[in-house]
C-alpha cells in the first residue's frame, strides 16, 4: 500500500480517499480503528519488507485506541517506525498536539481537513519518506561495500602470510616470526631452537612423477608436519622450493632434537610412494636442528646457518635422519 488512512468516518474516509485518487495517488488502503490499522500493518507485507505502507493519515480521536496511542505502537515495531504519520485532529490545543508529536507523528492536519493543505503537507511527508529510504539504502550499500573490503583485507592478510601451495606460514611470515621471537627468547633469557627440514631425492622425485604430482607431495608433508606440531606457539613454515622450517620458542637443544625426530617419523609413515629416492622407496626427510640463548644484540642469522649446517650433515650421513649442531651458534 502507499497510503494507509485511519478514522472512524465512514464518510471521512471515502471523501479522502476520493480526493487521493482524484490527485493519482495509488494503493490507497483504509482502516476504521487504531486495532484494524495495526492489524493491517502487521499482515500488509512479510516482517522482512520494511514498506508495509510509505505515509499514514490518522485521526486522533477514535473508540478503542485512540490515534496518539495507535501512533506509539505503529513506532514502537522496528520495521514501521520510519513510516511518516500525519495526525488528523479537530483539537488543535498545544497539550493535544505536543502528545501526538511525543508519540512519533512528523506533521498534523486540522479538521474539516482543507485538501490544498492536505495534499501539500502529504506530498512533504512523501518526499521526506522517499528520501529517508534513499539514505537508508545507500547507508545499507555502503556497509555491504565495507564488509566485503574487510573480508578482502582478511583475505589479503591471509595471503601475505601463507604459502599459496601447501598453505602452512611462508618464508616472509617465518622471517617476521623469527625475528619476534628472537627478540623475546633475548629478552626473557630463554632457548629458541630452530628447525630445518630438506625432502629427500626430491629432484628425482619431480623428475620421475612430474611437478604435478610434487605438489601433491609437498602439500602431504607440509600437512604431516603441521600435525606433529604440538604446542601453539611452535610454527611450522615453507622455507622454499622442498625445504621447510619449525620455528620451536623456550625450548633447548635435547627437546627440538625429540620434535624432529617425531617430524620425520611422521613423514615416514605417510608412506609416499618414491622409487627414485636415494634413501627409501618411500618420501623421507632430512633435518637439522640448532639452538641458542639469543643475546641482545645478535641475530637470529647465525641460528639459521647452524641449522642449515646440520642438514647437511644428516643429508651426509645417508639422509632420512637428524643432525643436530652441538655448539653455540652465536
Amino acid at each position: 500500500m502507499n497510503v494507509l488512512l485511519v478514522d472512524d468516518s465512514e464518510s471521512t474516509l471515502a471523501s479522502l480517499r476520493t480526493l487521493l485518487e482524484a490527485k493519482g495517488y495509488k494503493g490507497i488502503v483504509s482502516a476504521h480503528s487504531g486495532a484494524e490499522a495495526l492489524d493491517l500493518l502487521e499482515r500488509a507485507d512479510p516482517p522482512g519488507d520494511a514498506k508495509p505502507a510509505e505515509v499514514i493519515l490518522l485521526d486522533v480521536d477514535m473508540p478503542g485506541i485512540d490515534g496518539i496511542e495507535t501512533c506509539r505502537r505503529i513506532k514502537a515495531v522496528e520495521r514501521l517506525h520510519d513510516i511518516p504519520i500525519l495526525i488528523m485532529t479537530g483539537d488543535k490545543q498545544v497539550q493535544t498536539l505536543e502528545s501526538a508529536f511525543a508519540a512519533g507523528a512528523c506533521d498534523f492536519i486540522g479538521k474539516p481537513i482543507e485538501p490544498v493543505e492536505l495534499l501539500a503537507r502529504l506530498h512533504s511527508a512523501l518526499l521526506l519518506k522517499r528520501e529517508l529510504d534513499n539514505c537508508k539504502s545507500r547507508e545499507k550499500e555502503l556497509v555491504e561495500v565495507k564488509d566485503r573490503l574487510e573480508k578482502l583485507n582478511q583475505e589479503l592478510q591471509r595471503l601475505a602470510v601463507l604459502d599459496d601451495l601447501t598453505g602452512i606460514a611462508n618464508r616472509r611470515f617465518f622471517n617476521i616470526l623469527l625475528d619476534q621471537e628472537w627478540g623475546r627468547a633475548a629478552r626473557e633469557v630463554i632457548p629458541l631452537s630452530l628447525i630445518l627440514i630438506d625432502i629427500d631425492s626430491f629432484k628425482n622425485y619431480n623428475d620421475h612423477f612430474g611437478h604435478p604430482r610434487g605438489d601433491e607431495c609437498l602439500k602431504k608433508v607440509a600437512g604431516a608436519l603441521n600435525e606433529a606440531v604440538q604446542r601453539p606457539g611452535d610454527q611450522v613454515a615453507r622455507y622454499g622450493g622442498e625445504e621447510f622450517a619449525v620455528i620451536v620458542p623456550h625450548t633447548a637443544l635435547h627437546g627440538a632434537r625429540a620434535m624432529a625426530e617425531r617430524l620425520r617419523r611422521k613423514v615416514e609413515t605417510l608412506g609416499l610412494e618414491h622409487p627414485c629416492s636415494q634413501v627409501n622407496d618411500r618420501v623421507t626427510i632430512s633435518l637439522g636442528v640448532a639452538s641458542a640463548t639469543p643475546e641482545r644484540s645478535s641475530s637470529p642469522d647465525a641460528l639459521i646457518e647452524a641449522a642449515d649446517q646440520a642438514v647437511y650433515e644428516a643429508k651426509r650421513a645417508g639422509r632420512n635422519r637428524v643432525k643436530v649442531y652441538e655448539g653455540n651458534p652465536l
